[in-house]
């Protein structure tokens, strides 16, 4: 044991009525919801990056937090695993995610680099026998290092592609090793910052290719899980190749990976985007590229990726809903993509941080599943459509011309009347629910 979360003791559920800060009062990972377990619905997860890499900086001041674990050495790595699985006991995390570069130094060549990562890996799968906690993802970071400030499957460079396909090998290499149930594609520099420069077409069959190669790297190595493309619209660069769920379905379809790839959706890249986090789930389900979720929120005044911890229930409750009318997470889960405020030095800070956030997210998950359980919402939104059900509708839309549809207008002299879409009444169904 480290000293580091010295006097914190093991969260535990104790309901409403506890003062105990350090308690779930809505995060009961045993209650039954629609005949699954609460744990087994959220299906947390902590962010290597933000919890343990994360130093406090911003754009416009440097490093605020002092972590015994900061460094570039390899004993350091193993204290910041230290720290990392203690707090995951703490929280009862039944998941976590890492990028390569938060749990390795980067070495001086790419096989020093490698070999720290395989390190690490194997300290990694020692600190997870005889714990719950698992991997639910892992991924690359080919963002921070100035090899990749034009892009990695993207670079005009063919040996900076090269590069960033011999690291996601290791990464993919690393998560199967783990047992990762999924493995995550976020293109933060896969991007242009001007036109000036940049040649849309061929980065476009670049990108494109890079993830059929790790499509058929999944298969070569019997990587049973997910492969997810995280959407995001700018920042860092000024217009990403992802920019949200309904651009990378056109990508995937592009090149023939609607079958094979799906999304880690979060919601301040949804915002971003200019839309709403459940907007994005609804569209990636009806679809059928849902994967997983990165929970957080943004700072609405801000117009930047502010990366908190979500308190938000009725927001978080729609998304919730929409993840449980699609049926759930398979291999997915709500992995806090989320940091906290620069100012929150404290050990204390990181798990009453993600202590919040559990509970934000359990009364956002009894809210919609009160709501799916009760029926009302999908029973007005049959209603809604229950004209589509007969045999005439279903005719025009299999075999009708706009020849017949016309004839049939005439004949039969159709003059439709508005009808209401009743959603004032359907929000003050949705907020009882709340």
């Amino acid at each position: 044991m480290t000293d580091f979360f010295k006097g914190i003791p093991q969260v535990r559920y104790e309901g409403l009525q506890s003062q105990n800060e350090f308690a779930f009062r809505h995060y009961n990972p045993d209650e039954v919801l629609l005949g699954k377990r609460m744990e087994d619905h959220l299906r947390f997860a902590v962010a290597w990056w933000h919890s343990f890499a994360w130093q406090g900086g911003d754009p416009f001041g440097g490093q605020t937090f002092e972590r015994p674990w900061f460094g570039d050495t390899m004993d350091l790595a193993r204290l910041k695993a230290d720290v990392a699985f203690e707090m995951f006991d703490i929280l009862g995390a039944p998941f976590f995610c890492f990028h390569d570069a938060d749990v390795r130094p980067e070495g001086a060549s790419f096989a020093e680099t490698s070999r720290n990562l395989e390190e690490m890996v194997d300290y990694f799968a020692a600190k997870m026998e005889g714990r719950k906690t698992k991997l639910l993802w892992g991924t690359a970071n080919l963002f921070t290092h100035r090899r990749y400030m034009s892009g990695a499957a993207t670079n005009p460079d063919p040996d900076v592609f090269a590069y960033a396909a011999a690291t996601v090998k290791t990464c993919m290499d690393a998560t199967l090793r783990l047992g990762g149930q999924n493995y995550v594609l976020w293109g933060g520099r896969e991007g242009y910052e001007t036109l000036l420069n940049t040649d849309l077409g061929r980065e476009a069959e670049q990108m494109g290719r890079f993830l059929q190669m790790v499509v058929e790297y999944k298969h070569k190595i019997g990587f049973k899980g997910a492969i997810l493309i995280e959407p995001k619209p700018q920042e860092p660069s000024k217009h990403q190749y992802d920019y949200d769920v309904a651009t990378v379905y056109g990508f995937l379809r592009r090149f023939g990976l609607e079958g094979e790839v799906k999304v880690n959706i979060e919601q301040g890249h949804a915002i971003l985007a200019g839309h709403s986090f459940e907007h994005e789930i609804a569209l990636a389900t009806s679809l059928g590229i849902f994967g997983s979720i990165d929970m957080n929120r943004n700072d609405y005044q801000s117009g930047w990726d502010t990366d908190q911890f979500p308190n938000n229930v009725p927001e978080t409750a729609l998304a919730y809903y929409e993840i449980l009318r699609a049926g759930g997470f398979s291999t997915g889960g709500t992995n806090f993509d989320a940091k906290l405020r620069r100012q929150s030095l404290d050990p204390a800070d990181l798990v009453l941080a993600h202590v919040g956030a559990m509970d934000v997210c359990a009364r956002a998950l009894k809210s919609a599943a009160a709501m799916m359980e009760g029926g009302a919402l999908e029973a007005a939104r049959a209603e809604r459509y229950a004209g589509w059900n007969t045999p005439a509708a279903k005719a025009m839309l299999k075999s009708g011309t706009l020849e017949t549809i016309h004839a049939r207008v005439l004949s039969d002299g159709v003059n439709p009347a508005p009808r209401s879409g009743r959603q004032e009444r359907l929000e003050n169904l949705w907020n009882r629910a709340l």
